[in-house]
Parts: structure tokens; C-alpha cells; sequence
């Protein structure tokens, strides 16, 4: 199967689904079965799977470590995951091993222990990322966090299941110059 029909057939693919597996650390993937659902996760000859989905959420991951390795263990086009639901773990950062995967579109973050607001810098280089979850993070309280998400994040469409209008967009505009202080060019001056 060439990469195009890949790409076309396995969104409807089922998510290789770990949640509620009390995963402490990623290389548990390994050796945990997913759950099964409704309709079975297909498999490539390798025995990988061909989804471009994966979820994690209800866990108990504290970071990521080895993520990129498991991933590859598991999915027969890690390049080509499109989802991914960390939803109520433990992390208290954004590792940047998630901006390696640029087909992303789908990222649930919300009910993690996540602390500073400028962890979603990292997220920008996703070009991809259509729909972020970050609600339930202690971010969430930070004054313009949704102005901030929005302005680091000019793509998404939905931020914490919830769409993003004109309005909004218009509104972190707003906020990005009342509060964003643009970087000064340092000129280099040769001293004689």
C-alpha cells in the first residue's frame, strides 16, 4: 500500500486505545494490551498497527521518556500519527518528543499538572494542529490563557473543545499587543 492510500484509509482506522491501563511509563506500552473496541485495529505484516491514532489518557504518565521508541514499536507509520490523547496523566511539562510528529492535528492535553504557559511555544512547530486540549492544566489559571494559546497557536480551530471564532482571534490580537512585548533587534556595532 502506497503512503497516499495510507494516508486516506487509515483515519478511520480505530485508535490503538491504552487508557485507563495505570501506565506509569511509556515503555509499558509494550507490554500492555490496548483495549479492544467496537470495530479491531488493523495490522500490517510487520504485526504494527495502522492506525494514526493512539490514546493514553487516564494514566499515570509523568513524562514521556522513550515515547518516540515505543511509538515505533507499535505503529507501522509512527510519521503518520495524527491524534494523540495524554488527557489526565501526571505530566507537568509539554515534552518536545510531541513536536516530532508533524501529521498531528489532534492533542488532548487537558487534566495534566502542566505549569507554565509558555510550554505551548513548543507546540508551534506543529503545522498541523488543528485541536489542542489544555483546560485542567494549572496554565489554565494563568491570566490570558486563552489569548495566549491562541496567539502562539494561529491554526487551531478548536482549543479545549471548544471552536475558535473571528472573535476570539480578534480578541488575541488584541491581547498579544497589550501584553506581548515584541524582541528587540540588537544591532552589532564594530568597535574601532
Amino acid at each position: 500500500m502506497n503512503k497516499r492510500n495510507y494516508m486516506n484509509t487509515s483515519v478511520q482506522e480505530p485508535p490503538l486505545d491504552y487508557s485507563f491501563r495505570s501506565i506509569h511509563v511509556t515503555q509499558d506500552l509494550l507490554s500492555e494490551e490496548p483495549r479492544t473496541g467496537l470495530r479491531p485495529v488493523r495490522h500490517a505484516k510487520s504485526g504494527k498497527s495502522m492506525t494514526q491514532s493512539l490514546w493514553l489518557n487516564n494514566n499515570v504518565l509523568t513524562d514521556l521518556r522513550d515515547f518516540n521508541h515505543a511509538v515505533s514499536q507499535l505503529l507501522e507509520h509512527p510519521e503518520n500519527l495524527a491524534w494523540i490523547d495524554l488527557s489526565f496523566n501526571d505530566l507537568t511539562s509539554i515534552d518536545p518528543v510531541l513536536t516530532t510528529f508533524f501529521n498531528l492535528s489532534v492533542l488532548y492535553l487537558h487534566g495534566n499538572s502542566i505549569q507554565r504557559l509558555g510550554e505551548v511555544n513548543k507546540l508551534a512547530a506543529l503545522p498541523r494542529l488543528r485541536s489542542l486540549t489544555l483546560h485542567g492544566n494549572p496554565i489554565e489559571e494563568e491570566k490570558g490563557y486563552r489569548q495566549y494559546v491562541l496567539c502562539t497557536l494561529p491554526h487551531i480551530t478548536t482549543f479545549d473543545f471548544s471552536g475558535v471564532t473571528k472573535a476570539d482571534r480578534t480578541t488575541a490580537e488584541v491581547w498579544k499587543r497589550m501584553n506581548i512585548k515584541p524582541k528587540k533587534v540588537r544591532i552589532k556595532h564594530n568597535a574601532p
